[in-house]
């Protein structure tokens, strides 16, 4: 297998309904470039997890955002597969750096454990990090992908698979979450008109947002044919 296939290997395993949605993407080049921001999204998505002190969990994050600003000063990638998996896809100009940087950023909101103060917050913190991988996934696909599109379809995405339900703000009612993500789906529809069908498979995998925020998981056979559907349709 070469590094590519190994780092498509683990976002397959770590992040299966990206990685899924990811099969639509023609170009081999870039789906590798794609899998590599999955997977850098994964290990920064973790870190949370990983820790028992905040400051960790922030010199954790420091060290992927300086390991990202030295691919883009042009040096060496550190010995990390990710780091390494980056490093083409950053020399070609696939991935903007600071958003990349912004994206890391964004996890240390991750590191709190007290609820979100309300539902603009919440939603804020989606933007900055499944919003923005969404973004940038988008427009790795096609350049003329407009951002607010795959923000507006991740923010369904958000809210059914917060790695903390008990983070959800007083003001919002875990019982109120699927009626809130069937909103959401249905907000994003009309800007994801303007998106470019090459992009879709950015967002396709927010099909799967409402039986998520039903509480029901999906079989392999009906996650595929909802990404089908999506994509088709370019419609979640």
């Amino acid at each position: 297998m070469s590094d590519a296939d190994d780092i498509d290997a683990e976002v397959k395993t770590a992040d299966p309904d990206r990685w899924l949605a990811a099969r639509f993407i023609a170009d081999p080049r870039a789906r590798a470039d794609v899998a590599a921001l999955y997977a850098l999204n994964h290990v920064v998505a973790k870190i949370p997890a990983q820790v028992s002190e905040i400051m960790m969990g922030h010199i954790r994050l420091a060290w992927w955002r300086e390991a990202v600003e030295e691919l883009a000063q042009g040096k060496a990638p550190r010995a990390h597969p990710v780091v390494e998996a980056l490093a083409d896809p950053l020399r070609r100009g696939a991935f903007d750096p600071a958003a990349l940087d912004a994206l890391i950023d964004a996890r240390a909101g991750d590191l709190e454990s007290e609820p979100f103060a309300d539902e603009a917050a919440l939603l804020a913190h989606i933007d900055g990090t499944d919003g923005r991988l969404a973004a940038l996934a988008a427009a790795r696909l096609d350049a003329a992908a407009p951002a607010e599109a795959a923000v507006e379809a991740m923010r369904a995405w958000g809210l059914a698979t917060l790695r903390r339900p008990q983070r959800l703000p007083a003001s919002f009612p875990a019982a109120e979450l699927p009626d809130r993500v069937a909103g959401r789906l249905a907000a994003a529809r009309p800007a994801l008109r303007a998106l470019p069908v090459a992009a879709f498979p950015a967002v396709a995998y927010a099909a799967l947002s409402l039986p998520y925020a039903r509480g029901r998981r999906p079989g392999p056979l009906e996650k595929r044919l909802r990404l089908l559907g999506a994509v088709l349709s370019g419609r979640v």
